[in-house]
């Protein structure tokens, strides 16, 4: 028997409680449109294309293009990012916490990062993070 030694990369895994209900959360998430208005340090616009798989992007890095792989039911919304320095997928979970939510979002370091530049850029996810959590925390008539 020969054993096998499993590859694993390192991650992040963040999370931020949002009082507001799976369902709008889900619901402005679900929408690329919305995420340059919370994801605030690495997309500065998103547009659909003739394709209605992707979206481009335009991040601080340039051109990049964006696939959101979504299931209601079991709040998945799994994307696919790919720009001028990497490509990787990222798995993104909303989940019920009592009459709340819980945002997840865990991201694989891209072999192309180096350890320092991958932790750089998942601290700046914290205020991506807070930035969701403050527009969906709004009165329903502030956050449109």
């Amino acid at each position: 028997m020969s054993a096998h030694r499993l590859e694993t990369v390192r991650s992040s895994t963040k999370t931020v409680r949002i009082d507001c209900t799976p369902k709008a959360a889900f619901d402005f998430l679900a929408d690329l449109a919305n995420w340059p208005r919370w994801a605030v340090v690495n997309i500065l616009s998103t547009s659909r294309t003739s394709d209605s798989e992707w979206w481009d992007m335009v991040t601080p890095h340039g051109a990049a293009r964006l696939r959101l792989r979504a299931d209601e039911h079991h709040g998945i919304l799994d994307h696919d990012f790919v720009d001028p320095m990497a490509s990787w997928t990222v798995p993104a979970r909303v989940i019920a916490n009592g009459t709340g939510t819980e945002f997840m979002i865990t991201f694989f370091k891209p072999p192309a990062f180096s350890d320092e530049f991958f932790d750089e850029q998942v601290k700046l996810v914290d205020i991506e993070l807070s930035k969701l959590k403050e527009m969906l925390e709004l009165p329903t008539e502030l956050a449109a």
